[in-house]
């Protein structure tokens, strides 16, 4: 699966067992706001309620909350995935809690690199914009890893 293309990603994230793709539209109730981003979430009998996705595809800013990546651009898109406050260290270089003090050190535009999450780096999501040649390959083990701890039971 090609995963340098929205529908990629959603095939992609599909394939995976358990989870439901979301896109956001009218006739799902979702607000104007979502309509066209895709939300994923596991929920192997489809009927568990679906508060939290562990990865989402966004096609464009939110005005006043979001728009740091720019993406109201043509053609870019950006895969946001929750990594666990271990792995987003890891990835990224600092705890999620001290995202704020490094805010400023990323181009939150860039293509084809992984990145905190312009407005959910505290929460431990990353996000990569229109993955390419430098990011498929992570982009696919980032959502297998989200999708496996999405997938742990509960106790």
């Amino acid at each position: 699966m090609d995963l340098t293309t929205e529908n990629g990603i959603i095939e992609y994230a599909r394939s995976l067992p358990g989870v439901v793709a979301v896109t956001a539209d009218a006739a799902g109730g979702a607000p104007e706001v979502a309509w066209g981003d895709t939300f994923f979430f596991h929920d192997p009998d489809g009927e568990s309620p679906r508060r939290m996705p562990f990865a989402t595809l966004v096609t464009k800013d939110y005005a006043g909350f979001d728009t740091a990546s720019d993406l109201d651009r043509p053609g870019v898109f950006r895969l946001n995935v929750s990594v666990g406050r271990r792995a987003f260290e890891e990835l990224i270089g600092h705890p999620p809690a001290a995202h704020q003090q490094h805010h400023d050190a990323y181009d939150y535009t860039a293509t084809d690199r992984l990145l905190p999450h312009p407005a959910y780096a505290v929460q431990a999501w990353v996000c990569i914009l229109n993955p390419g040649p430098a990011t498929t390959g992570l982009a696919r083990d980032l959502l297998a890893d989200a999708h496996a701890r999405a997938a742990r039971p509960t106790t």
